[in-house]
């Protein structure tokens, strides 16, 4: 066992990689304290402003909440329908079962900028009889952003379906369950980590996701990363760089919460 445990040069070999990969994340920090109004490192004058005006202007507010809305009902959206299309293909198992998965996939393979221009193109089509669902809308955020998760949702419960011994629904349905009984009884409770990781994926992959966002929104609905782009892109705001840092330091916190609450149940359950 003890030949298995790394040595101490592969340990000092796994930090200097590990270093070298945060190289590009530690670099912003000193960068977010610059004094100056464009992206620049302090010289001598570290200054808070950035971090200030992160918090004072309403409008990097008025981003965060809108992309959390957008993430959460994206993610729902697009685990709701995965859900409803893998459990359909475990359950009746069809000839053309291949097809409709890879069907289902496409917009994972498909070029960024065609499906950009797809929705861009459907959603001023849908702008001509709603106000909701539309071009530079909430709801027309929401489903492009659907559109383009819902493949990493189908993803994640197809291989939690594949784990599911389907000797448990045959069980039920020879018992007389119903099909939504044994939908919402026996799969989805025995699939519901699987649901959860799919939300999370999904949420993430929507909190992230620019290219189709610049294509269906222009001034009213401003996501977070799209506001952070138009900062690059017009006046190079150190604002980003703060909120790169306060991000960083979100995640980072979150990654220390899970690995002592790990090392917690370890030392319980040892």
């Amino acid at each position: 066992m003890n030949r298995l445990r790394p040595g101490l040069f592969a340990k000092l070999l796994t930090c200097v990689v590990a270093l070298f990969l945060l190289m590009p994340l530690i670099a912003v920090v000193p960068v977010s304290f610059t004094s100056r109004r464009y992206l620049s490192l302090p010289n001598g004058d570290w200054s808070w402003r950035h971090y200030i005006s992160l918090f004072e202007d309403p409008d990097w507010g008025t981003s965060l909440l809108t992309s959390i809305q957008v993430g959460v009902l994206a993610s729902l959206l697009a685990v709701l329908l995965a859900s409803a299309f893998c459990i359909g293909l475990w359950m009746l198992r069809p000839r053309f079962a291949g097809l409709m998965t890879g069907f289902v996939l496409l917009p994972m393979v498909a070029p960024p900028v065609v499906s950009s221009l797809t929705l861009y193109f459907f959603l001023n089509k849908l702008a001509q009889w709603n106000n909701l669902v539309a071009y530079d809308k909430l709801g027309g955020v929401v489903l492009a952003h659907m559109v383009m998760i819902v493949p990493y949702a189908v993803v994640v419960v197809m291989v939690s379906l594949s784990q599911l011994d389907r000797r448990m629904d045959l069980a039920a349905q020879s018992m007389g369950a119903s099909v939504p009984t044994r939908v919402f009884q026996v799969i989805l409770p025995n699939i519901r980590f699987g649901l959860i990781g799919a939300f999370f994926l999904c949420f993430l992959l929507s909190w992230d996701e620019i290219g189709v966002t610049l294509f269906v929104t222009s001034v009213e609905t401003i996501t977070l990363p799209r506001r952070m782009w138009m900062g690059l892109r017009d006046n190079v705001d150190p604002s980003i760089a703060a909120l790169s840092v306060v991000l960083i330091c979100v995640v980072t916190l979150a990654i220390v919460a899970r690995a002592a609450l790990q090392f917690r149940k370890a030392r319980q359950t040892g």
